[in-house]
């Protein structure tokens, strides 16, 4: 049997979560979770080593163990679906601006205060509450689905997994970085080139409520070009190679041009001409929004990308800052 074979493999009725294998005779002298990462290579390997420890995955009808070697012949079963319901979340009747749905994927235009995941403090009113209730199969996805995350004021484009397979698929992506992530954000300050940070961001030493650029945090980098200058502020688009928590955020911090209305990472008041101080110090949320989103589909492989306009909020920032100088908008 050789590996393309293997792919064709017999998924069963739609009903029985059981997958079955024959453990090709080339395999022979691998240890069982290097024949199981070739068999599924759609899945992460922590992710078979989970189901190996927790006895879903039998060899001739024994539980099996990872170190244990194959020699070709034996069936597998695996069961990749009997323990992935992680949650203990209720489906909430949330309505969700809901751009693309397939049978893989949802991509998400989060609006402004909605919090991805529930957590200290937010544990009902959340996105994953919402997609439980939207799509009660993920409920056997590990976090409903949820690849990676918005801030809580942040808006704009977020994709779900509709399946493991397809949540292992876009981890993967981020990984490697394939995944196009662009964010419009409006900065104290003038800048008039683009450019890009490339500085590690890991939890703030004295306040674990905040990251910073610290020489012991993980890699980060930001690349930025400006979309239009105005007096005391600038409006950006930021491109993502990385995606760490707040990275954006403290990138720009760091550049001592900090979001307008962040109330984290703004230290203090900032230069500005006298007819945008009130606009800028007034803007209650950080003026960030993810704007596209561009990805391998992972079932079809076909690259997608979707768009999703400013906010009402941040338009009418821009508005009104155009206004006060007198400019075209």
């Amino acid at each position: 049997m050789t590996d393309s074979e293997i792919n064709l493999r017999d998924y069963n009725a739609p009903d029985d979560d059981v997958i079955h294998f024959v453990v090709p005779p080339n395999y022979a002298g691998l240890r069982l979770d290097q024949a199981l990462a070739k068999l599924l290579p759609e899945y992460s390997r922590s992710r078979l080593q989970e189901w190996v420890a927790l006895q879903q995955v039998l060899l001739d009808g024994a539980p099996a163990i990872s170190k244990q070697k194959v020699w070709g012949g034996e069936k597998l079963e695996v069961l990749p679906q009997s323990t992935l319901a992680e949650q203990p979340y209720l489906a909430e009747d949330i309505p969700l601006d809901i751009v693309y749905e397939d049978e893989a994927l949802l991509v998400i235009n989060k609006p402004v205060g909605l919090v991805v995941h529930p957590g200290s403090g937010n544990w009902q009113g959340t996105l994953l509450n919402a997609l439980l209730h939207h799509a009660p199969q993920l409920a056997a996805v590990p976090r409903a689905g949820i690849v990676h995350r918005l801030d809580k004021d942040t808006s704009g484009l977020l994709v779900v997994a509709k399946t493991l397979i397809a949540q292992t698929n876009l981890v993967r992506q981020l990984q490697e970085r394939s995944v196009k992530r662009e964010y419009l954000a409006l900065v104290h300050g003038e800048l008039q080139h683009g450019g890009y940070v490339d500085q590690p961001i890991g939890r703030h030493p004295s306040n674990r409520v905040k990251m910073a650029v610290i020489e012991t945090g993980k890699e980060a980098v930001t690349h930025y070009k400006v979309e239009r200058s105005y007096p005391s502020c600038t409006l950006l688009r930021c491109t993502l190679e990385t995606g760490r928590t707040h990275q954006i955020r403290v990138h720009l911090g760091y550049l001592k041009h900090p979001l307008v209305g962040d109330s984290v990472y703004l230290k203090g008041p900032q230069k500005c001409v006298p007819q945008l101080r009130d606009l800028l110090t007034g803007f209650p949320r950080q003026a960030l929004h993810a704007t596209r989103l561009a990805l391998e589909h992972p079932v079809s492989g076909e690259m997608m990308e979707w768009h999703a306009p400013m906010p009402e909020d941040m338009q009418q920032l821009l508005k009104q800052i155009n206004s006060a100088l007198n400019e075209p908008e």
